[in-house]
């Protein structure tokens, strides 16, 4: 039922926006530079040429390449070679983080259809909005879904590159039977290659670099998603209360009857539900992921950082330092995305009893009724519907992660 949501891109449909084609690459385009490079723009929007679809299977083939580059020898490395339990600690933040960034990008593979028909319904309203003061509404809310993907690149790449970077070239080398040992981020290289010898040293390194982008590329991915498509959700529900605001005078509406102007609230709040359950289809899954994955790095961050304070090493300190901030901060986001959601969603309610309702007619005030009643049940982004993302769910988060480090401090003594 919902696959008929979007009624995709119906070429043959008057576009009443003569701006449309630059609102929508607006409102896409930071989601688009960061889902390019690694080939699932194609997937998940039907504009793509026979050129990007074959550059896309090649940078898909590149990023899988590469992720199982760094995935299969450190995870072997971690669960079965490495005996030291405190540096198994170590190592299984950074594996798990690759384990569920893989599972992740597959996920988005797979679900690039259902997301191609949520980027189909934002073209679809894009193409069809009249009114100038609600293109604005619409171009405002679009700003704050790029904000929020601006700043969730931002922390996480400023922690990222710096724990693959700065970390690895100005740690402490170990000098072992005469030799100098230069670290990895990841270990494991050994059981198959000798990883100091140079190139290969310098290869795996600038491999590990390239692994950092697609990575944080695929994370910063499913929060683009997530921003843009909830500050669209946010757009319309704008839209929708400025109506109800002229719903009795009806200064601003083509409609002159009252019934016809209650109708395209009805219809816009109805096409508003619909849209968000999608959204929260498409990304219950990987909301789930990125929440219990989160909670558990913030944990393991939190050991790393007392961990390497006992051991003096300031660059340590300062680089799992800024990746503990970088991963709160991006599941901060995540639960600002899902509350935002329900807030807007319930002002809707709001507004529908706000407005002067009592000069309308008996029946026609009635008929806000339903609305209230609906308004009151707000459209919810849930992390596998177990968890609903809210803020009340990050303040749980940051618990669970203190409770998680006591466990671990009595595992690791």
């Amino acid at each position: 039922m919902h696959d008929r949501l979007d009624d995709r891109r119906d070429n043959n449909s008057e576009v009443e926006n003569k701006d449309y084609q630059k609102d929508i690459r607006y409102a896409l385009q930071l989601c688009r530079w960061v889902i390019k490079p690694i080939g699932i723009w194609p997937l998940i929007y039907d504009g793509a040429t026979k050129r990007e679809i074959i550059i896309s299977i090649v940078l898909g083939f590149a990023c899988i390449s590469c992720l199982c580059f760094v995935l299969i020898p450190s995870g072997l490395h971690t669960l079965i070679y490495e005996k030291n339990i405190n540096i198994k600690l170590k190592l299984f933040g950074p594996v798990g983080f690759c384990l569920t960034s893989t599972i992740k990008y597959c996920y988005l593979g797979i679900k690039g259809k259902a997301i191609g028909r949520c980027i189909g319904y934002m073209d679809k309203d894009w193409r069809h909005v009249r009114d100038k003061d609600y293109r604005r509404i619409m171009i405002k809310h679009a700003t704050v879904g790029r904000n929020l993907t601006i700043l969730c690149a931002s922390f996480l790449y400023s922690g990222g590159m710096s724990y693959h970077t700065i970390m690895p070239l100005f740690s402490r080398k170990r000098i072992d039977e005469n030799h100098t040992i230069r670290p990895l981020t990841y270990p494991g290289y050994d059981h198959f290659f000798e990883s100091q010898a140079s190139p290969t040293y310098e290869i795996i390194f600038f491999t590990h670099c390239i692994y950092a982008l697609i990575t944080y590329n695929i994370t910063t991915a499913t929060c683009s998603l997530a921003a843009i498509f909830v500050s669209h959700v946010c757009g319309q529900v704008q839209i929708i209360i400025s109506r109800l605001d002229d719903l009795v005078e009806g200064k601003r509406s083509k409609n002159t009857v009252v019934a016809d102007r209650l109708a395209v609230i009805i219809q816009d709040h109805v096409k508003v539900l619909r849209f968000s359950e999608q959204v929260e289809k498409v990304l219950r899954e990987v909301c789930l992921m990125e929440l219990v994955a989160s909670t558990l790095i913030i944990c393991l961050l939190q050991y790393y950082c007392m961990t390497e304070w006992s051991n003096n090493d300031a660059v340590a300190i300062f680089t799992y330092f800024i990746l503990l901030v970088s991963f709160t901060f991006n599941i901060f986001i995540f639960c600002y995305i899902g509350e935002l959601l329900v807030n807007e969603c319930r002002k809707i309610g709001a507004a529908s009893y706000n407005i002067e309702w009592y000069r309308l007619s008996a029946n026609k005030s009635l008929d806000l009724v339903l609305l209230i009643a609906i308004a009151n049940y707000p459209p919810k982004i849930t992390a596998g519907k177990i968890f609903e993302l809210s803020f009340a769910t990050f303040g749980r988060v940051l618990k669970s992660s203190v409770v998680y480090l006591n466990l671990i401090q009595a595992v690791a003594e």
